[in-house]
């Protein structure tokens, strides 16, 4: 159960719905990018955190890794099927925040306002 503190769910939640996991899985439901490519698309990653994402995403299953014997190294990263759900899944909620951008900073905005003192 998602709710217990020691659900593994939770640590999966955590790398699908992560600030860059879920900028990193749209990006791949596009098609398949090297780091690089990533890394320009998603704006505001480091390599640091951009690297541990796709090596958690990987690791949870979402994410294939294919490296090639070349010099310089080239690696290529592909959504799975089952990250390729997720993905969709998670690009759902990302549009929904998209659409309902206005409302969402209306509703950020009063809630603000009511907190500021006098």
């Amino acid at each position: 159960m998602v709710f217990s503190d020691q659900c593994p769910s939770r640590q999966i939640l955590n790398h699908l719905t992560s600030r860059w996991g879920v900028l990193v899985l749209i990006a791949l439901l596009e098609r398949t990018h090297r780091f690089s490519e990533l890394r320009r698309k998603i704006s505001g990653v480091s390599e640091k955190m951009l690297a541990q994402t796709l090596q958690a995403l990987e690791m949870d299953g979402f994410i294939d890794r294919k490296s090639y014997p070349v010099v310089p190294p080239h690696v290529e990263y592909s959504l799975t099927p089952l990250g390729a759900e997720a993905a969709e899944k998670v690009r759902d909620f990302a549009d929904w925040i998209e659409l309902n951008m206005g409302r969402i900073m209306q509703a950020s905005r009063i809630v603000t306002d009511e907190k500021q003192p006098d």
